[in-house]
């Protein structure tokens, strides 16, 4: 056979390998799934494919004790977080991470591998590692299909949990939301929000609450009296004195700010102090009025 030809056969028969290998679309035996959360203002979220017990003992045989497993099926789980955040009191950056277990009869191992694109745990190499923690698991009523789910959130923390043929893996996270909210409030009054006194005052008063950078909040109530004077920034700016040890100072620029306030204003004022969760402050300054609503 001439050269020309038997090249033109072998890509014939390259294309039809390459077509037989090409699969069309159909459910998968693993399903894909996703959770998310938001702790404060730090995006959490686990992706992940959910495997079935099918009848198999799963713990120990079909997932074996002492080697690595990719926390679900298929693909690596995909761990993202939108900060930096605190795994089981270990630091872990903003970031996506493959999610890898150790199960073992007693603790486990949870690892956060710098790579998150593999094909479950086959090419996991442990100098990729970006993080590993220790969890106790605990027993669990039966479930078929693996799941994940965020326990218990709020402003600062929630649980990551692994529920799976009877048994759950719980994995504690917390964030640093005050750190992350000032940093966050003080990226927005680089923009248009910074030539108006609301958004100055806006990240005084929540500094103050946080007890976080109070000379820095000091500084941001200062703008926002001399973008545009009020009875709330320049109570912002009172109880800053106050927390930075300020005493005097805080009385004469409380009392003159309620030399100019109106009725409105204060009650305003206590509203948002009465929300903000400063219930003594809300009675403070209504005692000011002579009574409470």
């Amino acid at each position: 056979m001439r050269l020309p030809a038997l090249a033109a056969v072998l890509l014939v028969l390259s294309a039809s390998a390459a077509s037989a290998q090409r699969q069309l679309a159909a459910p998968l035996a693993s399903p894909h799934a996703r959770v998310a959360q938001t702790v404060g203002l730090t995006d959490l979220a686990v992706d992940y494919h959910r495997p079935a017990v099918g009848g198999r003992t799963v713990w120990g045989e079909l997932v074996p004790y002492g080697e690595v497993w990719r926390a679900g099926a298929n693909e690596n789980t995909v761990f993202t977080t939108s900060t930096d955040i605190q795994v089981e009191g270990a630091t872990l950056p903003a970031g996506t991470y493959g999610l890898h277990v150790i199960p073992t009869d007693g603790d486990w191992t949870v690892i956060f591998s710098t790579v998150s694109e593999a094909w479950g745990s086959y090419s996991y190499d442990p100098s990729e590692d970006a993080l590993r923690v220790v969890v106790t698991p605990r027993a669990a009523p039966p479930k078929e299909r693996l799941a994940y789910r965020f326990d218990a959130p709020d402003d600062d923390s929630a649980t990551l949990v692994l529920h799976w043929a009877g048994r759950e893996v719980p994995v504690r996270i917390g964030a640093d939301t005050p750190a992350v909210v000032l940093a966050s409030m003080e990226r927005e009054l680089r923009g248009v929000g910074g030539f108006f006194p609301e958004g100055w005052d806006q990240i005084a008063a929540y500094a103050l609450d946080a007890g976080r950078r109070l000379d820095d909040a000091l500084a941001w109530a200062d703008r926002s009296v001399e973008l545009r004077p009020g009875f709330g920034n320049r109570m912002t700016r009172a109880g800053l004195l106050d927390a930075l040890g300020r005493s005097d100072e805080a009385a004469e620029a409380r009392d003159a700010a309620y030399a100019d306030a109106s009725e409105e204003d204060v009650r305003t004022y206590a509203r948002a102090r009465r929300r903000a969760g400063d219930a003594a402050g809300a009675d403070a300054a209504l005692g000011r009025l002579g009574g409470r609503p």
